[in-house]
């Protein structure tokens, strides 16, 4: 039911083409590691996120970029990853934000929507989180449309598209218990 309820709410919201997504001031680039396993390969799911947000911008889809990710440890930061790669591909710096604290989806909206004081935004991820965190922003009265990067195979991504699974639950019971992000902490200005 869960599954049904979050992919119905994205219906019409949801974009792969730069030509038709309507353009939006903010794009919020969910993080994720960006190499996988022990032999730390390079993971395809992050490679193909940057790539969507390269082309948004240079699509003049979206003027600033929030990075939302877990920084949790010295040694592990999502966010600074993806700023570094964004950088190399010739993103400007001056329209990258980078949110430390995106542990989880629901995180990275709630402060979206509490540090960053966006109600309108981009979502760039693939489209299985897309549809997940579009339905989280509508239930924060935040107005989401997904821009969709490229999705892995179905063998590549199997351990993700089970915790997907689980995760489109844990939204529900998220919003049942009244979960809070966990830290906020400073507002960040965005400009006009």
């Amino acid at each position: 039911m869960s599954n049904r309820i979050i992919a119905k709410s994205a219906v019409g919201k949801l974009y792969s083409n730069t030509d038709e997504i309507p353009c939006n001031k903010v794009g919020l680039l969910l993080g994720t590691s960006k190499f996988v396993g022990t032999d730390k390969r390079e993971n395809p799911f992050y490679n193909f996120r940057i790539a969507a947000a390269v082309q948004l911008i240079r699509a003049g889809k979206i003027k600033y970029l929030i990075i939302s990710g877990d920084n949790s440890r010295d040694d592990y930061n999502e966010p600074a990853s993806m700023r570094s790669d964004l950088i190399n591909a010739g993103v400007d710096s001056s329209i990258i934000y980078l949110d430390y604290a995106g542990f989880r989806t629901f995180d990275s909206l709630k402060r979206l929507k509490e540090i960053f004081d966006q109600d309108s935004v981009t979502i760039i991820s693939q489209q299985f989180h897309n549809e997940r965190a579009i339905y989280i922003a509508s239930r924060m009265e935040i107005s989401a449309i997904g821009f969709n990067a490229k999705d892995v195979s179905a063998s590549t991504g199997f351990k993700t598209n089970i915790r997907e699974k689980f995760a489109r639950v844990k939204v529900f019971l998220d919003f049942w218990f009244g979960t809070k992000p966990r830290y906020l902490g400073e507002k960040v200005s965005i400009p006009q």
